[in-house]
């Protein structure tokens, strides 16, 4: 029998309640709904959800359509209508395609490690370690460059860069090639090379201009700085290429303006990565091109948010510190927070660094190639004694397992394994104990001009972040809700 248009509908909707499924019924208000709903021994009202629900099984749908059959019409479109699953983030809605994102990389390659290493008669050659793949060892065994040396059983080059360029090409589209710390390269053409290798490349890929490279260096900035430099002004220029290098070096600032400003409106990019790219992509046209009409001041800059460092309390300090067994590692992370060291400056520190009669550290080259003291602890200058009983560093006051200095990523991961070894939920790093020593000390009532030369600030701004966090004094407050 066909259900008249203007009979009442009775609605099915799919419910969930401690992980069991329901169905649960609804309609506008009629009494002789209410009425069969109450009569029907399958359907319960429910006082959590205020409306009928039922089972939601096959024998529950079939007896509620017989139940109603001439009444109502049982309709389920919304009983099998999917999730809607919404995204964690939040999803930027802009105008025109997106600029400065990330470069296409090649599929995953093994990675060959070089590092310098002494032979048969002192001489120093370039050692080569992977983990094993065919290829790779296949290509260094036929290699016209790559000798086998028996004595540390690894395949070897000689010194220069034109070596590992050559040796570069030979495993081009075999293996990607990593340099250790040990190796200080200034051939801007072989580091290029090396900082590109993973980059997926069209033929209208774009590479970083040479004389952008050389001028970095000619300027002496850090190594970390004109690699970041390198990787923004690729995003750039590859971000632009179908126009071609002759229409970008011709680009006016609405046009460097308009790059950034959808990286801002992406929301995805912070404000110091966006600031970098400004001055890498500035530097590119005022310094390379000399292009000095287009200004610094006049490229619009994201406002910084002022985001409070992360500190740890006193005793998540101790548990961290208190977490390995190994001296060294021990040693390491102390001076961190001892001395409130950056964790280049840890692992830059070399032997005559210690100051142990006038209980100084001495930092070589810190942050913007600044040098300075800091406080030697006690405490710390005990632990380094027994260290360098046990270890016998020669130059570095850090060294690796097999020699050379020590590594800033191992020491990230020795922070971390400790972190968790110790339970300490906060979400740190081993800056965040550079943090805690500039908290700690100002709760101890150190004057804080004090703690700007400790810190090796140039600005006294930067170092008065740290009077938000601390907790000096704020024991004295009482907050109004405990005069209620």
């Amino acid at each position: 029998m066909q259900i008249p248009s203007n009979q009442p509908v009775i609605y099915l909707n799919a419910l969930e309640h401690e992980n069991v499924k329901y169905i649960r019924l609804w309609h506008k208000p009629n009494p002789f709904i209410v009425k069969r709903l109450k009569e029907a021994h399958w359907i319960k009202y429910s006082k959590t959800y205020k409306c009928f629900v039922m089972h939601n099984r096959p024998q529950s749908l079939e007896m509620t359509f017989e139940h109603f059959q001439g009444l109502a019409k049982v309709s389920t479109q919304y009983l099998y209508r999917p999730k809607r699953l919404k995204p964690g983030k939040l999803v930027p809605v802009l105008a025109g395609g997106q600029q400065g994102e990330p470069l296409q990389k090649l599929p995953d390659m093994p990675v060959v490690k070089l590092q310098p290493m002494l032979v048969e008669e002192n001489r120093t050659v370039i050692g080569i370690t992977f983990r094993h793949s065919q290829k790779v060892y296949e290509t260094l065994k036929y290699s016209s460059l790559a000798t086998w040396q028996r004595e540390p059983k690894c395949f070897a080059i000689p010194e220069g860069g034109q070596h590992i360029q050559q040796l570069a090409g030979e495993l081009e589209g075999v293996g990607w090639l990593w340099l250790s710390q040990e190796l200080v390269v200034r051939d801007v053409v072989l580091l290029r090379r090396l900082w590109e290798q993973t980059y997926l490349k069209g033929p209208d890929y774009i590479s970083c201009p040479i004389d952008y490279l050389e001028k970095l260096f000619l300027l002496n900035y850090s190594m970390n700085t004109i690699r970041t430099y390198h990787s923004l002004l690729l995003r750039f220029l590859n971000s632009h290429k179908d126009k071609g290098m002759e229409q970008i070096n011709a680009f006016t600032e609405e046009d460097i303006n308009q790059y950034h400003r959808q990286m801002v409106q992406a929301g995805s990019y912070s404000c110091s990565f966006i600031n970098q790219s400004i001055n890498a992509v500035k530097f590119y046209y005022q310094r390379v091109l000399g292009r000095h009409e287009v200004q610094l001041h006049n490229v619009e800059r994201p406002e910084k948010p002022d985001r409070l460092p992360t500190v740890l309390s006193k005793e998540e300090v101790r548990k961290i510190l208190s977490a390995t067994d190994n001296l060294k590692h021990r040693c390491m992370l102390q001076l961190l927070y001892a001395g409130g060291l950056r964790i280049g400056e840890v692992i830059n520190l070399k032997l005559t660094d210690v100051k142990s009669d006038r209980n100084l550290l001495l930092i070589r080259g810190g942050k913007g190639k600044k040098d300075r003291t800091t406080v030697l602890s006690q405490k710390l200058l005990e632990n380094l004694r027994v260290y360098y009983k046990e270890y016998r560093p020669k130059e570095w006051l850090f060294e690796g397992q097999f020699g050379g200095q020590y590594t800033a990523d191992s020491l990230r991961t020795v922070f971390q394994a400790c972190r968790k070894k110790a339970g300490v939920k906060t979400n740190a790093t081993p800056h965040t104990l550079r943090h805690s020593f500039a908290t700690h000390l100002l709760e101890q009532g150190t004057d804080l001009r004090y703690i700007q030369t400790l810190l090796g600030h140039r600005n006294s701004k930067t170092t008065e972040i740290y009077t938000h966090v601390t907790t000096y004094a704020l024991d004295k407050i009482v907050s109004p809700l405990d005069n209620l």
